[in-house]
């Protein structure tokens, strides 16, 4: 099987879909003739022309505001905003307009859009090109919010994405665009190419939205994690010792919550883990859903290791982001207590 780093899988997602439906547009700014920031959209302009992939001005809202518009007449846009950080001039027309469609028209139109974003740092990216925005999503009524962890994932929840009749947000984190990040920065990274996860079948394939994947079977503690954190659970686990289960959610919106209760009932603990800013995150709902849900079972209060109470820092970067260290400490914490 053919093997891709998640830029190419995500691209070759975009081609499949463009080459099955005519209604499939794709645009944003500098993806036609450049191909994209990240080069995700490269060769698609070439391939389809410039109707169906293209260059948009630099005006976030014009872009989501447009896709609505194609939308509500039958075209399926795919949309990028560059930078997730670059996304808050579009936030009135994704949850005011995009997210409200088909409640506001009595389901006489939908919104099929989907607007990628990347994510997250671990590249120096700084205050304004490192955000985590996806609990300013998930918090929407009638917007679907996906982060894929891996390129075999990325590809199939994207065409799942695209296909589905109502706004997606897809936050790609970048930093493993090119291969899994564990959080140890001072170590080499290993590509895709050599990783099981970078194996991505030719053609069509969806991963279904709202179904989550167990990378780690474990006994001991949950741990919820999805995009980079991931990797980081895993070398937290493996560094300690402790016999973790690690569940990526790669959907937000539509939640996998059965996957996390069962798991939680069987290891009686958790630990929540993503790079965002701690309060208010999206792990706040997910210790909220998991005390709900499995309240009688758990062995020890559930515990978050999440990015720090404030702006991205870029001098301090590996202080900020949630690595191995920190994420062992919490499960370390939670087995003991």
């Amino acid at each position: 099987m053919p093997r891709r780093t998640m830029i190419e899988a995500i691209r070759d997602a975009m081609d499949v879909s463009m080459g099955r439906d005519e209604k499939v547009v794709v645009f944003g700014e500098d993806v036609g003739f450049f191909g994209g920031v990240f080069r995700c959209t490269q060769g698609l302009q070439a391939k389809y022309g410039k109707t169906r992939c293209f260059d948009a001005p630099i005006n976030e809202s014009g872009i989501v505001g447009s896709a609505i518009g194609m939308a509500a007449y039958g075209l399926k846009p795919c949309v990028e905003i560059q930078f997730a950080d670059y996304m808050y001039p579009a936030y009135d027309q994704l949850t005011q307009e995009a997210a409200r469609l088909r409640y506001r028209s009595n389901g006489d139109f939908t919104c099929p859009i989907v607007v990628r974003m990347p994510t997250g740092g671990g590249i120096f990216g700084g205050q304004t090109h490192s955000q985590s925005p996806e609990a300013l999503f998930t918090h929407v009524s009638g917007l679907k919010t996906v982060v894929p962890s891996n390129p075999h994932d990325a590809k199939g929840l994207l065409i799942a994405a695209i296909e589905d009749p109502d706004p997606v947000i897809f936050l790609e984190p970048k930093r493993l665009y090119n291969g899994p990040f564990d959080g140890h920065h001072d170590r080499p990274v290993t590509p895709w190419s050599k990783h099981e996860l970078g194996e991505v079948a030719d053609g069509h394939y969806t991963v279904p939205l709202g179904k989550a994947a167990i990378r780690r079977a474990g006994s001991d503690v949950t741990v919820l994690a999805y995009g980079t954190m991931v990797y980081v659970a895993q070398a937290a686990a493996e560094e300690t010792g402790i016999d973790a289960e690690i569940i990526d959610l790669r959907t937000l919106l539509p939640l996998d919550l059965d996957a996390i209760v069962a798991s939680v009932k069987k290891t009686g603990r958790c630990v929540i883990v993503h790079e965002a800013t701690l309060t208010s995150g999206f792990g706040a709902e997910l210790s909220a859903l998991v005390q709900e849900n499995c309240f009688y079972h758990l062995e020890a209060p559930v515990a978050r290791v999440a990015g720090w109470d404030t702006p991205y820092p870029h001098a301090q970067e590996w202080d900020y982001f949630p690595g191995p260290a920190r994420v062992g400490r919490a499960l370390i914490e939670t087995m003991e207590a």
